[in-house]
């Protein structure tokens, strides 16, 4: 038999993954309405990104 994988399920990491792009298009529309705001959230773009491979690759390792 298969050892267990890590204590979080596909469904939470899934809610997790889903929230993180909820925010991303909350960013998106944001930076449409404030270009100012836009201005300054611009950087945070990429982080959440990165944030979704980091949160999957730490899933595949069996580390979440």
């Amino acid at each position: 038999m298969l050892g267990t994988r890590a204590g979080i399920d596909v469904e939470d990491l899934l809610k997790i993954i889903l929230l993180l792009v909820l925010v991303w298009v909350v960013l998106e529309i944001l930076g449409l309405v404030f270009s100012t705001i836009g201005a300054l959230l611009g950087p945070l773009q990429p982080i959440l990104g990165l944030v979704v491979v980091i949160l999957i690759i730490l899933w595949l390792l069996d580390r979440i």
